[in-house]
């Protein structure tokens, strides 16, 4: 799994292509690659329960009462199944 700025807590955006090091106080593009302070935030492409995703990044989520369909990179923050694969 390739981690991105959008991928850190620590990560605030401003727009749709840049944002701000919640730690550093830098201007970081979203898409760029990470420091070694990474807190990587929960999402569906790092859960255990997220199938593998289609080439526009949607698969199934197996975490939660009903199987659904879902975007690899939903914040997943409040999901009560989130649970990180062991890859980290």
């Amino acid at each position: 799994m390739s981690l991105k700025h959008n991928d850190c807590l620590n990560f605030s955006p401003i727009d749709a292509v840049k944002g701000i090091c919640r730690l550093t106080k830098d201007i970081v593009n979203i898409d760029s690659g990470t420091c070694r302070n990474i807190a990587i935030v929960p999402k569906c492409k790092n859960c255990k329960h997220f199938g593998a995703s289609d080439v526009n990044g949607i698969g199934l989520c197996k975490g939660l009462s009903k199987d659904d369909w879902t975007f690899e990179s939903l914040n997943a923050i409040t999901c009560k199944g989130h649970e990180f694969k062991q890859e980290r």
